[in-house]
């Protein structure tokens, strides 16, 4: 379920922003809505996601951190391939995302 209140949809500089740009992602199996152009992190962060890996050691959970791709916290599974930072990559029509657990394991997409 999208809970819109996480996105901003009237921005002070941006003014109004488009309420039809949608995409279809699938995040470990269930189809969500993200905006078109917004980042992987914000589209589960509006739709109420805040796990993004856990842990190799503790299996701890991460999620964003940084928010600018340096650090290591919101990594994902995005079409097969481990480790790809969710704050700086943009979402895609069809994009599947899948919660890593520890270092992750290179799927059959590449």
């Amino acid at each position: 379920m999208e809970t819109e209140t996480m996105r901003v949809l009237h921005h002070p500089i941006l003014g109004e922003l488009s309420q039809d740009d949608y995409v279809e992602i699938i995040v470990d199996g269930k189809k969500l809505r993200a905006k078109s152009g917004e980042t992987i992190a914000a589209a589960l962060m509006a739709n109420g996601i805040h796990i993004h890996r856990y842990t190799t050691k503790k299996h701890e959970p991460r999620g964003v951190f940084c928010g600018i791709g340096q650090c290591t916290d919101c990594v994902m599974t995005v079409n097969g391939k481990p480790n790809v930072r969710t704050c700086i990559t943009p979402v895609e029509e069809g994009m599947v995302i899948e919660t890593q657990q520890g270092f992750g394991k290179r799927g059959t997409k590449e």
